[in-house]
């Protein structure tokens, strides 16, 4: 009896133990959880308890230079669903189907995004929705467990087309645009709602037009189901910054109503700041298609359109400059010593090798010197001198005025062109690299292997009519509140040279018998134009036949550059009709319609416009002597009686 008394309370004994031990194990542990580790604790049971939802802030505005909004956001209905308070997709598509009609047909795509999102990140199942249909969502949404309605801003473009290539336009974030954030991708383009910026000043700007998002602290179930919000935790959005550009909304819509159903592009710039007020591309493109989604038959016909309205023709195609190009020419001329004052007599042709170079007008000029050749376009002229100047002299004086070079603009998509060189068809042309005297002919006219975009020409003709700085062209005016600078570079070339191509120019426009005369006319006052025109081969006529080629794809382009006023330029203007057949026709009436609404819009120009002529002078009468008839020469007039001196005898 006394051993087994004494087993059992051994047994006791270390049972109370053991259980002493696990309640000091036990204690010891609550101590460590609570009072060593209970803030940690209490943040995570507040993370489950609570959720902070992104509130996406207002996207800037890309305003032009007078203010007027080019790119803004407008509310906007949608329905979104919550992939995790929903337990059957199919079940709750069904039901919302019997609402919104247009669920069925989207449903591939709508399953697709909610399988693609994480949990907690809605998927937008309708948007940009009518009134009535948004009212229906929202009458029964409470009986369809996780679809939701709300209202957001969409991205809006208010002058459709006229800015889509500049402007450029937002869509859904892609795997690209996320791998292109980095590791670490802003959360708010996980967002249902968020729209990147795809294309021009929208790609080139996203971060200050994007802002920084909000949260709103809310209150959530086991589930993730929204039992009540915490105002108190809520962080209010960051607006984007608004980018104004130094375009001009009427200008710009002027340019794309003068080029109708042409193809082309057209570049205006200031000759001082180069500020760029106009650079429009045609045919265009309505951006808004973009924002929502543009259906894949939308696209195709965009993207398969022969005339390419989805290409900035304006930075993104290259042309051959055709006879735009002969002021390049000249001043290379004038940099290797030639007398402006030689003359080249022009019959039509120029014999060269095996080959014969012919001129545009078959008859022939005539004797022409430097300024005749501009105003008349005369080939022979530079056919005959070119080789004197030398391929490479052309090309250094084309560089030095814009021609072949990429700019600091503020969007991407340039394309450099080609101005040839030696080095160029050395390094190009391994199978013959050595360049030959004949292939300079076809340079000096702007043909041959020489390309240039329509902004590279502005920039052309813009440091021509500056004549003492080689300003490059920019798209922004103002980020946010903060103004933007810049200095030029001196273009070195000398004055006086650029003022013999400037007065060659001037006699293309305004001379009764230059080539763009009949179409240069503002008729603003005694403000000129001065201006060249180019006609650039696109087909070899040899190979054809014929210099009229009657498919569209096939003509010749044609070609307008100018700058105003003559006497003291401000704005330099390149207009590419492309397939155009002839710059004097096509062109030039184009770019004087454009260059009006650009004088008539600035204040100086205006003043100068409405101010009275000054007077007229009279006249003082002609008195011819008598004289013998076989006389070359008059003999002057006698002085006027109150200015007589005797002669002294």
């Amino acid at each position: 009896m006394g051993e087994r008394q004494g087993v059992f309370n051994r047994r006791i004994f270390l049972m109370g133990g053991v259980v002493a031990f696990g309640l000091f194990a036990l204690t010891g542990r609550l101590a460590h959880l609570q009072i060593l580790h209970g803030g940690r604790y209490k943040r995570l049971s507040a993370a489950n308890q609570f959720n902070f939802r992104l509130i996406p802030p207002p996207r800037g505005q890309i305003l032009d230079r007078n203010g007027s909004v080019l790119a803004g956001n407008r509310p906007s209905f949608r329905v979104v669903v919550r992939r995790n308070e929903i337990e059957d997709i199919d079940k709750t598509l069904d039901q919302l189907s019997y609402i919104l009609p247009q669920t069925a047909a989207n449903r591939r795509r709508i399953v697709r995004d909610i399988n693609q999102s994480q949990r907690f990140v809605p998927t937008i199942v309708a948007a940009d929705l009518s009134w009535e249909d948004f009212s229906r969502v929202n009458l029964y949404a409470a009986e369809i467990p996780g679809v939701e309605a709300d209202m957001n801003e969409m991205r809006v473009y208010h002058y459709g087309g006229a800015f889509s290539h500049v402007v450029g336009y937002v869509a859904k974030v892609s795997e690209s645009d996320l791998k292109a954030e980095g590791e670490n991708p802003d959360p708010m383009l996980l967002h249902p709602g968020f729209r990147i910026g795809k294309q021009g000043v929208e790609k080139a700007f996203e971060k200050q037009l994007r802002g920084v998002s909000g949260a709103q602290k809310v209150e959530v179930n086991a589930v993730g189901g929204v039992v009540a919000e915490d105002p108190t935790g809520t962080r209010p959005p960051v607006p984007g910054e608004d980018i104004t550009l130094t375009i001009d909304a009427e200008v710009q819509q002027r340019a794309l109503e003068m080029f109708g159903e042409d193809s082309g592009s057209a570049v205006l710039m200031n000759v001082h700041n180069g500020e760029v007020l106009c650079m429009a591309s045609a045919p265009s493109f309505d951006p808004n298609l973009f924002v929502s989604g543009i259906s894949t038959k939308a696209y195709r016909l965009l993207a398969d359109y022969e005339r390419r309205p989805l290409l900035d023709k304006a930075i993104g195609s290259t042309f051959a400059p055709g006879s735009t190009f002969k002021m390049a020419t000249a001043l290379a001329f004038l940099a290797a010593g030639i007398d402006p004052k030689e003359r080249v007599v022009c019959r039509g042709s120029y014999p060269f090798g095996r080959r014969n170079f012919r001129c545009w007008r078959a008859g022939g000029h005539g004797s022409v010197d430097m300024n005749d050749a501009i105003k008349h376009s005369c080939d022979v002229y530079f056919y005959h001198l070119c080789n004197r100047a030398g391929v490479d002299r052309i090309s250094e004086t084309a560089h030095k005025l814009g021609l072949g070079e990429l700019f600091d603009l503020e969007i991407a998509g340039q394309k450099s062109g080609v101005i040839p060189s030696t080095e160029y068809k050395r390094k190009n042309f391994k199978n013959d690299p050595k360049w030959h005297p004949g292939e300079t002919l076809s340079v000096a006219i702007g043909q041959g292997y020489t390309h240039v975009s329509a902004l590279q020409l502005a920039v052309y003709t813009a440091r021509i009519a500056n004549g003492h700085k080689a300003v490059t062209p920019h798209l922004v005016k103002k980020i946010g509140k903060v103004d933007l600078d810049f200095n030029f570079a001196d273009i070195d070339i000398p004055p006086e040279h650029l003022q013999l191509v400037r007065n060659g120019m001037n006699a293309v426009s305004n001379d009764s018998d230059g080539t763009a005369f009949r179409n240069s006319q503002l008729n603003l006052g005694d403000i000129k134009m001065a201006g060249k025109t180019g006609t650039a081969q696109v087909i070899n006529y040899d190979r054809a036949g014929t210099r009229r080629a009657t498919q569209w794809r096939n003509k010749d382009h044609g070609l307008y550059v100018c700058y105003a006023p003559a006497d003291n330029p401000k704005y330099a203007l390149a207009v590419v009709v492309q397939h155009g057949v002839a710059g004097g026709t096509v062109a030039a009436p184009k770019a004087r319609e454009i260059m009006k609404v650009a004088l008539l819009k600035d204040p100086e120009m205006q003043a100068r416009i409405v101010r009275p002529p000054p007077p007229e002078v009279p006249d003082e009468p002609l008195i011819i002597p008598e004289a013998d008839a076989s006389a070359d020469v008059l003999q002057p007039a006698a002085p006027a009686a109150d200015d007589f001196v005797p002669p002294t005898p």
